[in-house]
């Protein structure tokens, strides 16, 4: 990967996943990890389309390289880092594509992450049984 190349670099977030995008010119190539992008999500086709959303909402799928980092969390958290990374990325190339991305809702960052474990419970919000002798 040579430096010249480098479009548009952007990071993504989801729960504990955290996913680094880069944007080369090329001709439709993912590869998360240094591995095939059909390898890494198992060949899951929601996986496949949720990464490619962005790029065909704008009709750019083949334009781009791209190289993905990701790590932490599982392959859902990963998929949705990656989506939201990619658009980030796609802002930066054009600022028109801003619009097409927030109306589909590729731009908001999703905050939602496990709740902690409370002290006297089970798990976050479960108790045990109330007795009432």
């Amino acid at each position: 990967m040579n430096i010249n190349q480098i479009v548009a670099y952007s990071i993504g977030r989801r729960k504990k996943a955290i996913a680094q995008v880069i944007l080369l010119v090329g001709n439709g190539k993912f590869t998360i990890n240094k591995t095939n992008a059909n390898t890494y999500l198992q060949n899951n086709l929601d996986y496949l389309q949720r990464i490619n959303y962005p790029l065909s909402l704008l009709g750019i799928q083949n334009n781009f390289d791209i190289h993905i980092k990701a790590k932490g969390g599982g392959l859902m958290g990963q998929t949705d880092a990656i989506k939201l990374a990619i658009s980030r990325a796609l802002v930066l190339i054009d600022n028109n594509n801003r619009k097409v991305l927030k109306t589909a809702g590729l731009l908001k960052r999703d905050s939602r992450i496990v709740e902690r474990k409370k002290y006297g419970l089970k798990k976050a919000r479960k108790a045990g049984q109330y007795s009432k002798r």
